[in-house]
């Protein structure tokens, strides 16, 4: 069998790398060496399963070359190559491909239907976020348990926690209901009091958690689109907030809940204290048919099966105009009042035609960006049997950067290898359009997950590490309201605590402010490229502009290490620099 060689992450192999626009020139070459007659195939599968094979063309003795340019929808393509080997009366037959990691170089299969195929992605157009958004620094607050001011509004069925220090806690029935929700009482003005802070901090943008009328404390059970739920203030308590962060060179994103809504929603009222016009209560609803009923009408869809959360059907016309299309729609209201962009909750539940509605809506306003909930790499999504076009233009400029979280989490207590991260790095930077992997909105944390500090077992070295890494990797860096004062927490609501404002970490603190100056000063690593290097004790990687290139080193080891280019093995093409000597469990970035 010959001796095969193909590296799809290298110029030599392909040109050029990476996603690509519609209607780019590909080039393809295939080392091969065989004392034997040989014949190449490229094989390339369209989404839709058909397949093409395309003869190469020898241009040396080893080296069989393909042009492709005939890639003419968004999406992606997969391909590998297949080797008709000739030894006099026999014929052998075998294929290229890749491994599991997806990229870079790849492994002989003898049999088809076996092959890992290489992927290729093809967009519509880049999608270049402001740039308030690709040089931000966010911050995501959970409101009810940031910070108070004045007094907390009080509601039906709810109670509210004795101190800021109790421990988060469901008050449930025995079937697991929920069946009373609390709450600190965190609030708008709250947040406005604590933006001093944040900016010593570093913070130069707020994501929100919802903030419309809900009956729980998440809540992504909304009530009323049109409202600020009242534990958090009024209207004009929002519109101050808003006035304040941008007098602060602040911006603000909002979550928008789009899937479903509240079973005790103004739209759906289960309990009839919503004037009787909701669809569970009547037929002749204005809402009636955004919603999927089995046996009205007490059978309904709902998200995930959770009955308290009716499901909207988002292809009805009159939820998209409520949404986005009318001259009074959600989306206008909110942007009217100054916002500055979106968070799409559970995007996979959203139809494209949907997200792009909202996209549109979004371009009528100046500097907006849209996020997407996606966890999991959003180039090569299915979601009810659908791939999604995401991020293929027309759609999100970014999604939550789930993947990157993993990759830091596996590399400081997962047991994952620094070769294994940088070629999942590296993967991921192969499939996202440019500006896309760009844009990402990284995080080691959020309302969903365990806190960072208590998946590193309290351990503040590794800490430092996780944020060095958040900060320097691509994508826009997203910081968990506490995360930086030390607040440890396990799965919800244990990770939503209240603030801990009389009693913050220092020494976790200083450890974002210092990782945050350094985001703010190197301007590569908002829009620099990125070359991966590692050795079986250092990550590294170099961020590069037109201006600079900085080299970034983490050592995950207990013990110090001399760093050499030369001992190190890179991804693409090898970059030099001068030796450096970094101590266990310690990061150092150099600018060249």
């Amino acid at each position: 069998m010959a001796e095969i060689t193909y590296n799809s992450w290298v110029s030599a192999y392909k040109r050029p790398f990476g996603a690509a626009l519609i209607g780019t020139n590909f080039e393809f070459d295939l080392l091969i060496d065989t004392p034997h007659h040989v014949e190449v195939n490229f094989v390339i599968q369209f989404e839709k399963g058909f397949k093409s094979y395309e003869k190469m063309t020898a241009t040396s003795e080893k080296n069989f070359h393909f042009s492709l340019n005939t890639l003419s929808e968004i999406g992606f393509y997969s391909y590998y190559f297949q080797i008709i080997e000739f030894d006099g009366p026999h014929e052998y037959r075998y294929f290229y491909g890749a491994t599991d990691i997806g990229g870079g170089l790849g492994m002989t299969y003898a049999d088809e239907g076996a092959v890992v195929p290489y992927t290729q992605t093809i967009f519509l157009k880049k999608e270049k976020a402001p740039d308030w958004y690709r040089n931000a620094v966010f911050y995501q607050i959970f409101p009810d348990a940031f910070a108070q001011k004045g007094h907390a509004n009080q509601k039906d069925d709810i109670f509210f926690y004795g101190k800021e220090t109790d421990k988060p806690y469901y008050i449930r029935e025995k079937n697991g209901d929920i069946t009373h929700w609390t709450f600190y009482g965190g609030n708008l003005q709250g947040i406005v009091s604590k933006l001093p802070y944040l900016k010593t901090l570093g913070v130069t943008a707020l994501y929100l958690n919802p903030i419309f009328e809900a009956r729980s404390t998440h809540r992504y059970d909304t009530s009323d689109y049109m409202k600020i739920d009242s534990i958090l203030g009024s209207e004009a308590d929002f519109q101050a907030l808003v006035t304040a962060l941008h007098q602060n060179d602040m911006r603000l994103i909002l979550d928008g809940v789009f899937s479903h809504v509240g079973r005790n929603s103004k739209y759906f009222d289960f309990d009839g204290k919503s004037g009787g016009l909701g669809a569970y209560q009547t037929d002749k609803s204005p809402y009636f048919d955004w919603f999927s009923f089995n046996h009205y009408p007490d059978d309904y869809k709902s998200w995930w099966g959770i009955k308290d959360l009716p499901t909207i059907d988002k292809s009805k016309t009159s939820f998209q105009q409520f949404i986005y299309g009318d001259a009074d729609s959600v989306l206008d209201k909110w942007n009217g009042l100054g916002i500055d962009g979106w968070r799409l909750d559970v995007a996979d539940e959203l139809p494209d035609t949907f997200i792009k509605g909202i996209r549109d809506t979004l371009e009528r306003y100046p500097d907006q960006v849209l996020i997407g909930e996606v966890w999991e790499d959003a180039s090569r999504k299915v979601a009810y049997d659908q791939y999604r076009k995401y991020i293929y233009g027309d759609g999100l400029h970014a999604t939550m950067n789930y993947p990157f979280r993993d990759i830091i989490l596996g590399l400081l207590v997962g047991g994952l290898s620094p070769e294994q991260a940088a070629k999942k790095v590296m993967q991921l930077s192969e499939n996202y359009p440019r500006d896309i992997f760009l844009n990402n909105f990284n995080n080691i944390g959020t309302h969903d997950t365990e806190r960072i500090l208590s998946l590193l077992d309290h351990d503040l070295t590794k800490l430092n590490l996780a944020v060095g890494l958040l900060m320097t990797l691509p994508g826009v860096p997203t910081i968990y309201y506490g995360d930086e004062a030390g607040m440890t927490g396990l799965k919800d609501p244990d990770n939503r605590a209240f603030f801990p404002w009389d009693s913050i970490n220092q020494d976790s603190q200083k450890i974002y402010q210092n990782w945050i100056k350094i985001r703010k000063s190197i301007p590569a690593l908002a829009n620099g490229d990125i070359s991966l290097f590692y050795s079986d004790k250092i990550f590294g990687f170099v961020r590069t502009d037109e201006t600079q290139s900085a080299i970034f080193i983490f050592n995950l080891t207990n013990e110090g290490v001399l760093v050499n280019a030369q001992d190190m093995t890179f991804l693409a093409q090898p970059v030099e620099f001068s030796p450096f000597f970094v101590g266990a469990l310690e990061s150092i970035y150099k600018l060249k």
